[in-house]
């Protein structure tokens, strides 16, 4: 039987939310993806924004996915920044083997679209 994850970065909870009916919707599991250190403001001199401007930059992640084996599909959500994803989604997506699995990407945005 096929088994659906669904990894959410939410900074102000409209991702998560979202995240929330979807995983609901599909019968998947729940994983949000949380910094060590929390988003604060988006000012030009915030850590959110400073991280954003630095491509190599991976925020560490409060914590870690146990495994990604027993999923089938994971459904990966965040926030545009800049008409990104933030980079500690690549920090999760680095952290997980996703071979042989179907990746659904999702975003919410207050204005910008997915670059």
């Amino acid at each position: 039987m096929s088994k659906a994850l669904v990894a959410c970065f939410s900074a102000s909870g409209v991702t998560a939310k979202l995240a929330k009916a979807l995983a609901s919707a599909t019968d998947a599991d729940l994983f949000e993806i949380k910094p060590v250190t929390p988003c604060t403001s988006m000012d030009k001199t915030s850590r959110s924004t400073i991280e954003m401007q630095d491509k190599s930059s991976r925020p560490e992640m409060a914590e870690t996915l146990s495994s990604c084996a027993q999923y089938d599909t994971v459904f990966v959500g965040f926030p545009i920044w800049w008409y990104e994803a933030p980079h500690i989604i690549e920090t999760f997506l680095e952290s997980c083997d996703l071979s042989g699995k179907t990746v659904v990407p999702f975003a919410t945005s207050g204005g910008s679209s997915m670059g």
